[in-house]
């Protein structure tokens, strides 16, 4: 819809991919493999986004990327810092990042994704009265994202400074 490059999968034994949880080690290789296999098949710039535990593999991913396949934009929704160990964004990224978590999460509390970015002085956009799903907000969710992504579109040296 944005324009950008898109690729939705499934982790390892979700649906009706192959393979078993891997404590996002083999994870994180998988979305690695997807990233290098679309590489060369579209000139549209990269966003990653991940939501719960697609949020910590995604915080892996960055710094296994070389400044070339950085991505262009980033969205990290619902991220799951109760359960996992959530990379940092480097410094860099800050400005292409949209960082998203609903106030009233029961999965993941909001105190602990603050607790996260905090000490990166990483900004969180908090949703009002939404729980970790996002029910009865997924439009409102979509909406934010897009207007992320048309931004930083819309303004290509925005964000082009960052190094890995």
């Amino acid at each position: 819809q944005c324009g950008w490059r898109a690729v939705r999968f499934n982790f390892r034994g979700v649906g009706a991919s192959e393979g078993v949880y891997d404590e996002g080690r083999g994870e994180l290789q998988d979305l690695l493999s997807v990233i290098h296999q679309t590489a060369g098949l579209a000139s549209a710039p990269l966003a990653l986004a991940g939501f719960s535990f697609g949020s910590v593999v995604v915080s892996h991913a960055l710094a296994a990327l070389d400044p070339p396949q950085a991505p262009r934009a980033l969205i990290l929704v619902g991220t799951a810092a109760t359960r996992f160990t959530v990379a940092p964004v480097p410094s860099a990224l800050h400005a292409v990042t949209l960082v998203l978590h609903g106030e009233q999460d029961d999965t993941v509390p909001l105190s602990d994704v603050m607790d996260w970015a905090r000490p990166q002085a990483l900004p969180v956009t908090v949703v009002p009265g939404v729980a970790h799903f996002f029910h009865g907000q997924l439009a409102l969710l979509r909406s934010v994202v897009v207007r992320h992504l048309q931004a930083i579109a819309a303004h290509p040296t925005f964000g082009a400074e960052r190094a890995h």
